[in-house]
């Protein structure tokens, strides 16, 4: 296998939490395990994601916004993947969201201020993408990617994910975990 079609240096991991409360609300709340700057041809997460929505019996939504920063030297392009477990309490009776709760509904990238880019990223990505979820974490999909001969900088990148509530949810603490790699070719 070349060189250019292997996973990169730099995979970050996220853990989402889903709080639901006996009073009926939910608040969806992200701690994020943040890498190290990662240099050049890598990414790392640089938020920690949140959001609330009050449960009242009926099929809802709630959406947070994941940012990365992606720096990249790469003429072949480069592609973001994203997989994750399933959302799950962590006290006996276990109770679980779908397994197709999340998805990716869009991402926008900009030059990061400060930063020379080169040419900015072509996505070709459709969307919605749905976010993989099991136990353990499935393969992973990709969600954002440049084209070759784009994306040449380092990218601002802001990702929407949006989480569906059934109506049946139970009250809990849910969490995920959320794994994202940074992948060379588009």
């Amino acid at each position: 296998m070349s060189w250019h079609r292997r996973k990169l240096v730099c995979v970050v991991v996220a853990l989402a939490m889903l709080v639901m409360s006996t009073e009926l609300w939910l608040s969806l709340g992200m701690s994020v395990a943040y890498a190290i700057p990662c240099g050049i041809n890598c990414l790392n997460v640089t938020n920690t994601p949140t959001a609330v929505v009050t449960l009242n019996g009926t099929d809802q939504t709630v959406s947070y916004t994941l940012t990365l920063s992606v720096n990249t030297t790469l003429n072949l392009g480069w592609n973001v993947t994203i997989t994750s477990t399933q959302f799950t309490t962590g006290t006996t009776p276990k109770r679980s969201l779908p397994t197709t709760a999340s998805s990716v509904t869009g991402v926008t990238a900009v030059c990061t201020a400060g930063q020379t880019c080169l040419t900015m990223p072509q996505n070709s990505v459709t969307y919605p993408v749905a976010v993989p979820a099991g136990n353990p974490a499935p393969t992973a999909v990709k969600f954002y990617n440049a084209q070759a001969l784009t994306g040449l900088g380092t990218f601002d990148l802001s990702t929407t994910i949006k989480v569906a509530v059934p109506a049946n949810a139970y009250a809990g603490n849910y969490s995920s975990t959320i794994t994202l790699a940074y992948v060379s070719g588009p």
